[in-house]
């Protein structure tokens, strides 16, 4: 009796972890703020030594930015029902161009190539599940 009730209790805790872990299940996630999203730029842009110009004007293109592309999410997940990936990612591509075209006029060519080459691939999302290939043997 006592190893069923340590048996159910230990499938308990494991479940509760598991959920945990996968941040409750799905729906819980939290978009951050265009704030929020400016200070982890900012944390990742020091390598880069800007001027204060620099900063102020690189801000201003990055607020731009995030505040733009939650309006975009915003409107579109409005629409009700499911979200057109296709149509996001062509509007995303398009405000990422448009940022990538501001920053060319703040940052000199070798701070925009580290900005492209190393900064901006480290702040993306990482996708968990380890590849989600379906091979699961």
């Amino acid at each position: 009796m006592k190893k069923a009730i340590f048996l159910l209790i230990a499938v308990a805790f494991a479940g509760i972890y598991t959920a945990n872990a996968q941040g409750g299940g799905g729906g819980n996630f939290q978009r951050r703020t265009p704030e929020e999203q400016l200070k982890a730029v900012k944390e990742k842009l020091g390598d880069l030594k800007l001027t204060p110009d620099q900063t102020t004007k690189s801000d201003s293109a990055f607020m731009k930015y995030f505040r733009t592309r939650d309006k975009v999410f915003e409107e579109m997940r409005a629409g009700g029902g499911q979200i057109d990936r296709d149509a996001m990612r062509e509007k995303n591509q398009k405000l990422t161009t448009d940022r990538d075209d501001e920053l060319k006029k703040i940052f000199d060519e070798a701070q925009f190539k580290k900005w492209k080459d190393e900064i901006e691939p480290s702040l993306r999302p990482q996708r968990g599940g380890g590849g989600g290939g379906g091979n699961r043997n």
